[in-house]
């Protein structure tokens, strides 16, 4: 992945047309006529803006805390709350590109927000965070991902808000029954998959995400065993190296033999919802269902470790998106947006946030409170990204294509590997030119 890239990409990607019926079950929902014709306005700085959620139902309810607690010392203001599913948001932000129907504020993660700033829909944020209470009080590492995943340079085009690494989620109580070991390395991982599966009794070793979100976590199974460290060798991805595919092929070999058949289909709810009410021993997934975990089993039934280690010891992961918050330069009222956003992300918001979802915040001061230190997989997920005992391999975001050739295109090729209709390796290699394709266009197009 470049860690420089230049800022002269101003290419705006097609957007496949969008019928009149799409666009306006939008505007049904609350959103105003923001379209991406102008350049909206400053506005007064008071009135009603509107917020997508884009991760609407799961948290919807700590979103509401924060807009009510946002309207008491903001009485002028009013934030009309629209919940968008994750799996839809791209496509929602798309159609209202294309069609209207914006909103003022919008959760925008890393793997799509390359592809909405190359519609020039998205305001860039650098200039307002140094004068504002924000200024010096964002984690880093947060920052640079944010830029790097924008496409172009050091302007930044989303406020981060969190981190949300992988995760390995295992039932304590099965493992201690069965006289395992914590799956803290790849062969301790299968050998509990294998000896906590028995399927005439309903119970199962792991359950695997088949159905939408997939790709990111079969590359983190991977890259870990692989121990592969780099998402490139020169311009070329690494996707398809034979160690990767070979990791992959022993992966996909847990599918029906130690999961439940309809793992097939599986997206993050239908896996999350199988670890919490079954017994099924293990789930990969990332801390933002740590809280779900402990609602449904308490803390003493599971726990949760980051990607188990590979060859040498060493643990490899890939990077997970960092999660922000956009301002849409279609807005007529930006300084309320503004406003908005720069207390979604202070200390007292953001630590709330976090702590709800169970995820790594990227206010310092929330980073520092002591909730960290009770939430166990949250606290381990921080220390790996930062003590340097994880190898990160850093997808590429940068890619206006990335979120389009992991999920609607390679989502359905993963499901035909499990069910037997195109091998790893052709799976691989398929990525594998679809990448290589997007890294060479993204090369011309930035030509200095």
């Amino acid at each position: 992945m470049r860690t420089t890239i230049p800022q002269g990409f101003r290419r705006v990607r097609a957007v496949a047309a969008v019928s009149l019926a799409a666009v306006l079950a939008l505007t049904a929902t609350g959103c105003g006529d923001n379209g991406t014709a102008g350049a909206g306005a400053e506005g007064s700085g008071k009135g009603t803006i509107t917020f997508w959620d884009n991760n609407g139902g799961v948290r919807t309810a700590v979103w509401q805390e924060i807009i009510k607690d946002f309207h008491a010392k903001n009485p002028d203001i009013k934030v009309r709350y629209v919940p968008i599913p994750s799996e839809d948001v791209q496509s929602k932000y798309d159609t209202a590109i294309a069609g209207g129907g914006l909103p003022d504020v919008g959760g925008v993660g890393a793997a799509y927000l390359a592809n909405i700033v190359a519609q020039e829909a998205l305001e860039p944020v650098g200039d307002r965070i140094e004068d504002s209470a924000l200024k010096g009080k964002l984690v880093p590492a947060m920052v640079a991902s944010v830029k790097s995943a924008g496409g172009r340079g050091d302007e930044m085009y989303s406020v981060p808000t969190s981190a949300s690494n992988g995760t390995l989620y295992y039932r304590t109580d099965l493992f201690k029954a069965a006289g395992l070991d914590a799956p803290t390395t790849w062969p301790k991982f299968y050998e509990a998959a294998e000896k906590l599966t028995d399927a005439d009794n309903n119970e199962f070793g792991y359950t695997i995400r088949g159905g939408a979100g997939s790709i990111a976590q079969a590359l983190d199974a991977m890259y870990g065993q692989s121990g592969i460290t780099s998402f490139w060798k020169g311009d070329k991805t690494t996707v398809n190296d034979p160690k990767n595919v070979a990791a992959l092929e022993k992966y996909v070999g847990l599918y029906k033999r130690t999961t439940p058949e309809a793992d097939v289909n599986n997206d993050f709810k239908k896996m999350v919802a199988q670890f919490d009410t079954g017994t099924i021993g293990m789930l990969s997934h990332n801390l933002g269902s740590y809280t779900d975990h402990v609602k449904a089993l308490g803390r003493d039934r599971f726990a949760g470790i980051p990607n188990p280690t590979g060859p040498g010891g060493v643990r490899v992961q890939v990077s997970n998106p960092v999660d922000g918050l956009g301002l849409f330069k279609s807005s007529e009222n930006k300084a309320a947006a503004w406003k908005f956003i720069e207390f979604a992300a202070s200390h007292e918001s953001n630590s709330k946030w976090n702590e709800s979802a169970g995820a790594i915040p990227a206010n310092t001061d929330a980073a520092a409170d002591p909730w960290m230190n009770e939430a166990e997989a949250t606290k381990l997920g921080a220390k790996a990204l930062t003590d340097g005992s994880t190898k990160i391999v850093e997808l590429p975001y940068y890619l206006p294509d990335w979120n389009k050739i992991s999920k609607a295109e390679n989502e359905p090729n993963f499901q035909k590997v499990l069910l037997g209709a195109m091998t790893a390796k052709e799976f691989a290699d398929t990525l594998a030119k679809q990448l290589n394709e997007a890294q060479a266009e993204w090369n011309e197009q930035n030509k200095s």
